[in-house]
């Protein structure tokens, strides 16, 4: 039976996600230097446009079809998007509150995670990719990687298919709206791209330096608010599942913020915009799949741990010499493992039946193995497919500009565009202030090694 208000809950969640992808091109962007901005933000939104016309085609039937293939992959019925269900209209999410939603807006709803996710892997290898071998990329990535791994976390016996993926199903890992999926998956990805693609030039003498702080902010902020959608959005109704996920979204996030400059106190002196705005999304992602499966303690928890954490990992990359440039390893693939791991310490069923009781709450090891399993099997799916399709790319088309392009600033080689445009300014003091303000002259020193990016 339809729910009115589940339904627009759902839309507008989808509405809230959708504008996620947005929202990291900025927050990306900024962190970039400014003769390679444009290619950022076009990278995410390129994803937008790809991975939409994929999911209409196949990728939705892939990812939600009844299983074709012992919990792997989906079938085709839904190829087009059509012959959704036998009624043709609704989806029904299973909830003994009697939450129905049309099919559409689930479909759309899930949409938006898939044009997310391989957009975080852009954040690995920013100023060095040609544009559409990364177009090639983001097809080739979500075709053999994402839609089998969201069959495997998000689709439910029941729900869409009579069958569905091998994580929810048969090993019962919790993951509410996507650590495994989308976190962890894409952090591993970008931990292999960096690899396969190697450094830019000058790194690491020359980390670069985010061009644009307010940039940043702006992203970070435009994220958690479509987070909100992400992680509530996904309890698929107005229930009191979206509202335990909207409290423990906001609690972990106010706490990894706090964690994260704790950490920069103690290591640099000084607590830094880019260090409250990286603490802020190392929150979300690792609240994503614990948000309606822990109490309020229990997000707390979550997020100060993840913050803590990740802000000591900025190092790895430097000491294990892979040029991740803007941290998806330490923030979105350490984020999501925290988060999907803590479950097995910090869950309890007793807001949310569907939930289980962690090591803390007296269910033993049961759910922690559980945990353990679904995030180690997503990691390495993810970074061992990932490495062959770069390698193949890498090997036909190409997939780095030349080091005369990534000196000269990719916007130029990649858009024949440059973010910022001076040649109307005259010269003297506003000339050189304006300049600075906008080419990053004017933002602060080179980071320490080590320190957020």
């Amino acid at each position: 039976m339809l729910n009115a208000g589940s339904t627009a809950w759902v839309l507008a969640s989808a509405a809230l996600v959708m504008l996620m992808t947005p929202g990291l091109a900025f927050f990306y962007g900024g962190m970039v230097r400014s003769k390679s901005v444009l290619n950022m933000l076009m990278m995410n939104f390129m994803c937008l446009a790809i991975v939409g016309v994929l999911w209409c085609l196949y990728g939705f039937s892939l990812a939600f079809g009844n299983d074709a293939f012992g919990g792997l992959i989906g079938g085709g019925a839904y190829l087009g998007l059509g012959n959704a269900f036998p009624d043709g209209s609704q989806y029904i999410t299973g909830t003994s509150s009697g939450d129905g939603i049309p099919i559409y807006a689930f479909a759309m709803f899930q949409l938006m995670f898939a044009i997310i996710t391989p957009a975080l892997i852009s954040g690995a290898v920013p100023e060095r990719i040609k544009f559409w071998s990364w177009g090639l990329f983001v097809v080739l990535w979500s075709t053999i990687v994402y839609f089998p791994v969201a069959h495997w976390v998000f689709a439910f016996d029941g729900y869409t298919g009579e069958t569905g993926g091998w994580i929810a199903n048969q090993l019962k890992a919790l993951d509410f709206a996507g650590g495994t999926a989308v976190h962890i998956n894409a952090g591993a990805a970008g931990l292999a791209l960096a690899l396969v693609l190697g450094k830019r030039r000058g790194w690491p003498r020359d980390p670069g330096r985010p061009h644009s702080l307010p940039f940043v902010l702006l992203g970070a902020s435009l994220l958690w608010f479509g987070w909100y959608g992400f992680n509530a959005g996904s309890a698929l109704g107005a229930n009191s599942n979206a509202a335990i996920a909207f409290t423990t979204t906001t609690l972990a996030t106010c706490a990894a913020t706090i964690g994260w400059l704790v950490v920069e106190q103690f290591r640099d002196g000084k607590p830094t915009t880019l260090g409250a705005a990286s603490g802020a999304v190392a929150g979300l992602v690792a609240i994503t799949p614990a948000c309606a499966f822990v109490n309020p303690l229990g997000g707390l928890a979550v997020g100060f741990i993840a913050g803590a954490v990740c802000a000591l990992c900025v190092s790895i990359k430097f000491k294990l010499g892979f040029d991740d440039s803007l941290d998806v390893v330490a923030v979105h693939l350490i984020g999501g493992l925290i988060g999907t791991i803590l479950i097995g310490f910090f869950g309890t069923n007793s807001l949310n039946t569907a939930g289980a009781n962690g090591l803390f709450y007296g269910g033993g090891f049961d759910q922690l193995w559980r945990q353990l399993v679904a995030a180690v099997a997503v990691l390495l799916y993810s970074f061992i497919l990932t490495s062959i399709i770069a390698l193949l790319i890498k090997s036909t088309v190409g997939f780095r500009v030349s080091d005369e392009e990534e000196a000269a600033g990719i916007d130029e080689s990649q858009h024949a565009e440059s973010g910022y445009d001076y040649s109307g300014l005259s010269g003297g003091g506003n000339h050189s202030l304006l300049g600075a303000g906008a080419t990053g002259s004017a933002t602060p020193a080179t980071p320490r090694e080590g320190a957020p990016r």
